[in-house]
């Protein structure tokens, strides 16, 4: 399925001057786009995701709540996601907007498991309509983390996003916050498909890839050597607690990355109805 498009907004120019060489950056901060939703031309929210790699189709995750929550009343129907067009001027970005219906229709998938939903949905990009020379760096079924007994209690984590949609202006880049595993890893905390981190997030961190870096990479995955552990989801939070007395707890909800092997499986095509003899 390939996700509809509009055209993109001019390319943005920020202010260094435009042969200004950028120092090299790793290549996580351009496997992490800024997402903002829309409905119509209102600007609605800010929020993080991924670029997700398979059989050649390219994918954008995020959050679902994201791009539908009905608890809060947040319908947008297009994404807007900022993209690099030079890897050694990343001053040179710009928008790529992404419809969320089609014929009436939601493009992005989404999952259920025994839990209940699950906070995870990808989108498809349609490589045809994307700007020439836009930089990106995928994650690949290679960079999950599926060995879970392997992951250290005392592992450390980073969580790749865009907090109240702060990021690097000028260069177009997220930010990174630490993270320690606050539950054990493979284990569904509470039943669900989640595990927990403990790190310092904000509004606008959904959808951010939750990492751990590979000490180990092979031929698949020394382009972006970061093992994907997880999608950060929101905060995790007690509902009896009090809300003077106590703190907040300051966990939050990381879904297993490994769901994106069951999001971006080949949809098999519609049967076609036998054409009846003349």
């Amino acid at each position: 399925m390939n996700t509809p498009t509009q055209p993109s907004i001019p390319p943005r120019q920020a202010s260094p001057a435009p042969n200004a060489v950028s120092p090299p950056v790793d290549p996580l901060f351009l496997a992490a786009p800024r997402v903002s939703t829309f409905l119509g031309t209102q600007a609605l929210t800010n929020a993080s995701g991924f670029f997700f790699e398979r059989d050649g189709r390219l994918y954008l995750v995020t959050s679902r709540h994201v791009v539908q929550d009905a608890v809060s009343g947040h319908h947008p129907d297009r994404l807007e996601i900022e993209l690099h067009l030079d890897a050694t001027n990343l001053t040179r970005s710009t928008g790529f907007s992404m419809l969320l219906y089609s014929q009436k229709k939601s493009v992005w998938r989404q999952g259920r498991d025994s839990g209940g939903e699950i906070d995870v949905a990808v989108l498809e990009l349609d490589r045809s309509q994307l700007p020439a020379g836009a930089v990106i760096h995928a994650f690949t079924p290679a960079h999950l983390q599926t060995a879970f007994e392997t992951v250290r209690v005392d592992a450390s984590l980073l969580v790749v996003g865009f907090p109240l949609g702060f990021h690097d202006a000028v260069h177009h880049l997220p930010v990174v916050r630490q993270a320690a595993i606050a539950s054990p890893y493979g284990i569904r905390f509470q039943g669900h498909g989640y595990f927990l981190t403990d790190a310092r997030t904000h509004r606008g961190t959904s959808g951010a890839a939750v990492v751990m870096r590979d000490a180990s990479p092979t031929a698949a995955t020394a382009a972006l050597p970061w093992r994907l552990m997880g999608v950060h989801s929101s905060r995790m939070d007690m509902g009896n607690r009090d809300l003077v007395l106590d703190e907040s707890l300051g966990l939050n909800c990381a879904w297993y990355a490994d769901i994106l092997l069951t999001l971006t499986e080949p949809v098999a095509p519609a049967p076609t109805a036998p054409v009846p003899a003349a």
